[in-house]
């Protein structure tokens, strides 16, 4: 059963477009279901999460990540007495504005699209899932409810300042109220976001070999699991001790999590999903101890793996995919595929057609990214050698 402060389906805001919902699913249900169908979360399969994605099956991708995600947020979402169809829809499209090739495309891109007004993954999401996505008769998007649209917008907390401006677009005639927090639901999968990237970081840089176990064992949280199960399992093989040991990781996350929301929500006590916007500060969070303690484990990947020699390497040939493709699509639109070009027109300005290219080049998967640029440019450094973003 659902406390009073979770998100009630039958008190939604609604959707842009009016429907007739379901017999059988609640409007969130919908929501999350349009998403996985959706091209934007197939493309997420071969977009790079931190290693491109050619560079090993075991690896995970953007689509890996946000299923771990999704996983992670139902769980929160469960024990906490939220709606966990909310929380999942939030969980799985959290993602769907990424570029290839991670944050390092999109910082690419943000830099290309400075004089246009930038680029956001966020604000992406947000555009995709109210314009991109073009399958339905009616509408363009996917018709989301107003609940999933904020938990899109502003999972990580309100969003204040100037505004990106693909989420300015949308926000301007469909108020999201971007200056509260976000529903508990979307809280927890923001919180759930910063435990699966954690854990399967710390997992993949060490099948990359960028560290080893014996530099985790100082290490908060993480290091305490190792001794645990040396403890529990002396002898144990290699690949079954890190496994084992980043399960428990991974478990005091998600239970301090579980555990420091409840004392915040018995504290302040919200009684509906307008006192959890109101509260001044996120209802879902980790205690001050883990936040501290995840912040070392962050200082260490930075450290050890997204700042690594061969990864910085790579991040510089990705850079320079995306820096090549922006100017040759500005300069001869006519190379965009026919479907894009049909929104080129006379009175289409540098800034409209910028956003175009923008919007194509960021639903580029890892290896279409590459396919265009040896296409377009030669294969002058479309190997991306190297160990990955």
């Amino acid at each position: 059963m659902c406390e009073t402060y979770a998100a009630d389906p039958s008190g939604t805001r609604g959707r842009q477009y009016r429907e007739n919902e379901s017999d059988y699913r609640s409007c969130f249900q919908r929501d999350r279901d349009r998403i996985i169908h959706s091209s934007a979360f197939r493309r997420m399969k071969h977009k790079t999460q931190v290693f491109v994605e050619h560079e090993g099956d075991y690896y995970r991708t953007r689509l890996t990540h946000s299923l771990e995600v999704a996983q992670v947020a139902r769980t929160i979402s469960g024990a906490l007495g939220l709606n966990v169809e909310l929380t999942e829809a939030v969980a799985l499209a959290h993602d769907l504005g990424h570029t290839p090739f991670g944050h390092t495309g999109e910082e690419a891109l943000d830099e290309m699209m400075k004089p246009h007004g930038g680029f956001d993954h966020n604000a992406q999401a947000v555009r995709i899932v109210t314009s991109l996505e073009r399958h339905y008769a009616e509408f363009n998007g996917l018709n989301l409810t107003w609940e999933t649209l904020e938990g899109i917008a502003k999972h990580n907390g309100p969003v204040v300042g100037e505004l990106p401006w693909a989420l300015n677009m949308y926000n301007a005639e469909n108020n999201l109220e971007l200056h509260t927090f976000a529903s508990a639901e979307a809280q927890s999968a923001a919180l759930a976001d910063d435990i699966a990237y954690c854990n399967h970081d710390l997992h993949d840089g060490l099948r990359a070999r960028l560290f080893n176990e014996d530099e985790l064992l100082d290490i908060p949280v993480v290091g305490p699991c190792y001794a645990e199960v040396d403890i529990r399992y002396p002898g144990l093989r290699d690949y079954r001790r890190r496994h084992e040991a980043l399960r428990r990781v991974f478990g005091m996350m998600v239970g301090d999590v579980i555990e420091n929301s409840r004392k915040v929500l018995a504290r302040e006590n919200p009684e509906n999903i307008s006192d959890v916007r109101g509260m001044g500060n996120s209802a879902v969070r980790f205690s001050d101890g883990m936040r501290k303690d995840i912040d070392v484990i962050r200082n260490f990947l930075l450290k050890r793996m997204y700042r690594s020699p061969s990864v910085l390497e790579v991040r510089e040939q990705a850079t320079e995919i995306i820096k090549d493709l922006f100017p040759i699509y500005m300069n001869d639109p006519r190379l965009l595929p026919g479907k894009w070009q049909v929104e080129v027109n006379s009175s289409c300005g540098e800034t409209d057609l910028a956003r175009l290219v923008s919007d194509y080049i960021a639903g580029m998967t890892d290896r279409f990214a590459l396919q265009s640029h040896r296409r377009l440019v030669g294969d002058s450094c479309t190997m991306l050698g190297g160990t990955g973003f």
